[in-house]
């Protein structure tokens, strides 16, 4: 009983050690890294799926993960790329099916790094590619639309505030929007209304 409680100590402590330099981390990176996922939010996810207690590896956690960035719209496709026959990450992968089936605008692509079938792996990777980058710009051109500006407006803006252009800006995170570009140009649209920057476009249809 002795011993358990000091591992359990050592490992808490070492848990909270590890978090807080996570956490200093992303702060030098104005946040710009996730935060770190409590590995209970991950298993309740995966369990209706994958049973936590299938031990070995992180075949839950992978499925856990899959689930939370599409549900939290934190990605527009997620590619699980394991060493070959890595048996934990073969057997979620075999209950992916599954999930995508619920969760319907998921994109799963899973890719073995074997030394055969590079083509083939490649033409997957590009499939998959090509209907996230179709998904995004949807999600792009849709978020545009709402916010009443047209896109070299909102560009001429970027262009005149140097602020806008850091590669370390905070970039605001909204439910349903996924893209960086797209909450970007979102950011940027409301910065502009709050400055009462008018479109052109408005201006000619209350003129008219």
């Amino acid at each position: 009983m002795k011993e358990y409680r000091t591992s359990k100590t050592i490992l808490s402590l070492s848990e909270k050690i590890f978090e807080r330099e996570y956490d200093r981390y992303r702060k030098a990176f104005a946040e710009i890294p996730h935060k770190l996922v409590p590995q209970k939010t991950l298993k309740d996810l995966a369990h209706d799926f994958y049973h936590s207690r299938v031990e070995g590896g992180e075949g839950h956690l992978e499925v856990g993960k899959s689930i939370y960035y599409t549900v939290n719209n934190l990605c527009h496709m997620v590619l699980s790329l394991k060493p070959f026959g890595c048996m934990p990450s073969t057997q979620s992968d075999g209950v992916q099916s599954a999930v995508s089936s619920k969760f319907k605008d998921m994109i799963f692509l899973p890719i073995e790094t074997s030394g055969e079938g590079d083509v083939n792996a490649h033409s997957r990777v590009q499939m998959a590619l090509g209907e996230a980058k179709a998904k995004a710009k949807l999600e792009y051109a849709d978020c545009v639309k709402k916010t009443g500006y047209e896109l070299s407006e909102i560009k001429d803006y970027i262009k005149n505030h140097s602020e806008l252009q850091e590669p370390f800006i905070h970039i605001s995170h909204r439910k349903g929007v996924a893209g960086l570009g797209a909450n970007f140009i979102l950011d940027v649209a409301e910065r502009m209304k709050k400055e009462g920057v008018k479109s052109a476009k408005m201006t000619e249809q209350v003129a008219a």
